[in-house]
């Protein structure tokens, strides 16, 4: 959508509403007042950051920074996660792509138990492209309570081991913890689980 088009959706009636909304929910036009002025503490950009949190978990897309040339140590490392699996390193993942670029990431949920080979055809289907490691970290560098709320699996990058076991990673949160994980592809992935995408 253009800033031209979405100007024309936020008109001068939405903001309105807002406003009658505030006011249903006992906020007082004194209240509002010192909230648009800066009065109140809570600056517009804080109030704007929110706003646009709650959109994107409605609408399950992400904005994302992604550089490509970074070193998987880097991204991990910027994650903070509590823990992570050792073999997500750079000897066992190269980048796919080259450059830096902000791609939207989709998490696609398909509110059933879906094989890995189910779920790339889904996505296939829907034109999408499973993002790879250096997406995947980003994406929980950026959003690191994301992670808490279901797992993010990043079927676009794929390492298999010394028994030849093809494995993906996915972040996940146990409790308060944030954890980067691999797991088999040939395991069924759970209901719960955002299977994390771009367009093709």
């Amino acid at each position: 959508m253009s800033r031209k088009n979405a100007d024309a959706i936020v008109s001068g009636a939405c903001w309105k509403e807002i406003v009658r909304g505030l006011r249903a929910k006992g906020v007082s036009d004194e209240e509002i007042r010192k909230l648009v002025s800066g009065e109140a503490g809570a600056s517009i950009e804080k109030i704007v950051d929110v706003l646009a949190e709650m959109i994107r978990k409605a609408t399950n897309v992400f904005s994302v920074f992604v550089d490509y040339g970074r070193s998987v140590a880097d991204l991990v490392a910027a994650g903070k996660y509590d823990w992570k699996s050792d073999n997500v390193n750079d000897k066992n993942f190269t980048a796919s792509r080259l450059g830096a670029d902000t791609v939207d990431v989709q998490l696609v949920h398909f509110n059933r138990i879906v094989s890995t080979e189910e779920a790339l055809k889904e996505l296939d289907n829907q034109g999408l492209r499973a993002i790879d490691l250096h997406e995947l970290l980003s994406i929980g560098a950026k959003y690191p309570n994301l992670q808490r709320e279901f797992p993010i699996v990043a079927l676009g990058s794929v390492w298999q081991d010394r028994y030849g076991y093809r494995c993906v990673p996915y972040l996940c949160g146990y409790g308060s913890e944030r954890v980067l994980y691999l797991d088999w592809v040939g395991d069924d992935w759970y209901e719960l689980c955002r299977f994390a995408a771009v367009r093709k």
